[in-house]
């Protein structure tokens, strides 16, 4: 026997027989053996990626990122990146959608697996599989094909050697899954979603690149949904604008709500965006079946997650914050920041949380939606109130430390010597974050917890500490909307603790914003609880300063009775001792007194006034008594003593953040410069400086600043 070919006879057999071996029952003669090589099997070149099989709508960064990998020239002979998003947000059809445009690319051909079945326990779905499908699909007889993962991996190298291809990993849970199928043709791209943990990712993304797919912006995510169902939109582009939202610009979700607007014929987009509004059945509508839903696009994600994480992430979803950070989510959970760090990275790892570029992470509205349901599924409710005490404690600890640290001897009525002793100061360590920027930040997060926490017995001390430590943001940067809300909150919470003092003082701060509204009947029902629960307080400094916040509601219908109250806080605050609070009085009455047409008499008190503030370092209440002086000047026509005081008070005042005061000045002296004669080049900077702070703060001044600049016509 051997490779040659022979008849064949005996017992009626003959013919030709291919192949390296011959079985007969008897030969005879000659025997000439010559056997012809197989048939050859001609290799596909194989283009496995699923096609899309709906229209692909923007992500141009992405795809501009994806294209930069496939560019001559570039450092790597392989280009690997890892797609990562929220679930639901389109890595999938990304991939699809950049494998088809670049498909003349990759001459080799295009190889594809999912690695999710790996996670179902479906047979054959680790990486030895994939490398053996990937040698099959390459041409690779089966009897060739080795048995170890080590060898196969080696024969893909080999095979993938001479030619460009790409390769898509779905659902990669390890990072030895992309390096065992890594091919070596130079020009190659591997693309790759990830499932695992952070630990993976990061080992992963020592070798690729990570690439974020961001939702759709409205625009594309509107077009998106026209594309899907052009009459719906067309009829209600109202209601498809809101239906965009709620479903938080992400595609699957999208894709749900066409499925079902084409299915169900009474169906319009006015009622599903009202049926999306509510959060408790949001999730619900965000369904077509039981597999195609957000609902199991984000459970396949949850199910990775270990048993802590997992109990965070359902934490996450029953307090009301809206960005994260490690320490508050050390206080959520209680944990230490090293196991806080940890679990937060692997929330990112899983695209369930997004880190964004101020050390925090932000949580998408349908994810925050999934970790409520699981927390009402599977947590008892006294877990969620004592994780949101946890975190009103954090809060109410690091907002007296900020405020604290923008102004020391300010009138505070809470006694928080307990629950500061021994509590590290962030604000005043080395290069610690700016008291005023951190509050900024977290307000949101902050009047988040204050909701939650009115509704919770037993809350109510911390709560109305933490809106009162809170005002020094607002004094500053005077957002009229939340600063009202917070003292209102503070406000109930104190009359529950019955406590007098505490609600005399919220009620009285409340004063403020509620003049600068254009509300003073209701400012003036503020103060007058405020008056009534100070006096029971006996509190004699707080009985001072409720008197110069009723001055300055007074000022707006009755000078003689404002500059009384003004004289009373000054009187209460000189006998206390209070030095900064009569300093406080003196200039309230100073104003009062140009308002009611004594300048000459209000230059005196101001300048009185400005210079014990500034004596006491406080330099903002001194810009703000310099603001004063100014317009007592202009009252009196001395022009340039005014613009020198104006301008003073406008830069000192920018430069201590109080933006407010700021563009009272810039006003002011916008209105002085126009009356004496300037131009609107230097009017308008002036204007449009107020314009911008009193817009972003919602000053009902806004208006009249508005108009002025379009007196002046286009710049």
């Amino acid at each position: 026997m051997g490779d040659h070919e022979a008849p064949v006879g005996g017992n009626d057999l003959s013919g030709t027989v291919h192949g390296h071996s011959v079985q007969a029952g008897h030969v005879a003669g000659d025997v000439n053996l010559n056997v012809l090589p197989s048939p050859a099997r001609q290799h596909v070149i194989p283009y496995e990626v699923p096609p899309l099989s709906a229209r692909f709508f923007n992500q141009v960064d992405v795809l501009a990122r994806l294209d930069a990998l496939a560019a001559p020239g570039r450092d790597v002979p392989v280009g690997v990146a890892v797609l990562q998003g929220l679930p639901g947000v389109g890595t999938t059809a990304v991939i699809r959608h950049w494998a088809e445009r670049k498909r003349a690319l990759f001459r080799g051909g295009q190889l594809y697996h999912d690695f999710a079945a790996l996670r179902e326990g479906r047979e054959g779905a680790d990486v030895s599989e994939a490398a053996g499908q990937f040698l099959r699909s390459l041409g690779v007889d089966e009897p060739l094909i080795p048995d170890s993962l080590h060898e196969r991996a080696a024969r893909f190298r080999s095979r993938t050697a001479e030619q460009p291809l790409l390769v898509v990993l779905e659902n990669v849970s390890r990072a030895a899954q992309v390096r065992a199928l890594l091919p070596r043709g130079p020009g190659s791209v591997v693309l790759v979603t990830f499932g695992g943990d952070s630990g993976e990712l990061g080992e992963l993304s020592v070798d690729a690149q990570l690439v974020y797919v961001d939702p759709l912006d409205a625009a594309s995510a509107l077009r998106l949904l026209t594309d899907r169902c052009a009459g719906a939109v067309a009829a209600d582009p109202a209601a498809a604008a809101r239906v965009v939202e709620l479903c938080g610009r992400l595609p699957l979700a999208l894709d749900i709500v066409a499925g079902r607007l084409r299915t169900a014929r009474s169906l319009t987009l006015a009622r599903l965006a009202d049926e999306l509004a509510d959060a408790t059945h949001r999730l619900s509508g965000l369904s077509v079946g039981r597999s195609r839903s957000m609902t199991a696009a984000l459970d396949l994600a949850y199910g990775a997650l270990p048993p802590a994480t997992a109990r965070l992430y359902r934490l996450i979803g029953s307090l009301p914050l809206t960005a994260l950070d490690e320490p508050v989510v050390a206080a959520a959970a209680d944990v230490d920041l090293a196991q806080a760090r940890a679990q937060l990275r692997e929330l990112e790892a899983l695209s369930l949380l997004e880190a964004a570029g101020d050390g925090r992470h932000r949580v998408h509205d349908l994810v925050r939606l999934h970790a409520r349901e699981r927390a009402e599924r599977e947590d008892a409710p006294a877990s969620g109130r004592a994780a949101l005490a946890r975190v009103l404690d954090h809060y109410l600890r690091l907002t007296a430390l900020a405020d604290r640290a923008v102004r020391q001897d300010r009138l505070r009525v809470a006694d928080l010597a307990d629950v500061l002793r021994d509590v590290p100061d962030p604000f005043a360590a080395p290069g610690g974050a700016a008291p005023l920027t951190w509050l900024e930040a977290e307000y949101p997060n902050i009047l988040g917890v204050l909701r939650a926490a009115a509704r919770v017995p037993g809350l109510q001390v911390p709560l109305w500490q933490t809106a009162e430590a809170l005002t020094v943001l607002f004094l500053h940067h005077r957002h009229l909307g939340p600063w009202l809300e917070s003292l209102a909150l503070g406000a109930a919470a104190a009359a529950e603790a019955v406590d007098p003092a505490a609600e005399a003082r919220l009620r009285s701060l409340r004063s403020r914003p509620l003049l600068d509204l254009g509300a003073p009947e209701e400012a003036r029902a503020e103060l007058a609880a405020a008056v009534a629960c100070a006096e029971v307080s006996g509190h004699t400094v707080l009985r001072a300063s409720v008197q110069e916040f009723l001055g300055r509601c007074l000022e707006h219908h009755d000078l003689d009775a404002a500059m009384a109250a003004y004289r009373s806080s000054l009187a209460l605050n000189t006998a206390a001792g209070e030095e900064r609070g009569a300093a406080l009085a003196a200039y309230f009455l100073g104003r009062a007194e140009d308002a009611a047409g004594r300048p000459r008499a209000a230059l005196a008190t101001l300048r009185d006034a400005r210079d014990r503030l500034a004596a006491r370092a406080d330099h903002r209440m001194a810009a703000r008594a310099t603001l004063a002086v100014g317009l007592a000047h202009d009252h009196l026509g001395e022009t340039d003593a005014a613009v020198r005081a104006l301008t003073t008070a406008a830069e000192a005042l920018h430069t201590m953040e109080a933006y407010s005061y700021e563009a009272d000045a810039r006003a002011a002296l916008a209105d002085l410069r126009s009356r004496t004669g300037s131009g609107p080049d230097v009017v308008r900077p002036l204007l449009t400086r107020a314009l911008e702070v009193y817009e972003a703060y919602g000053s009902p001044r806004a208006d009249a600043v508005r108009a002025r600049l379009a007196e002046l016509g286009p710049a």
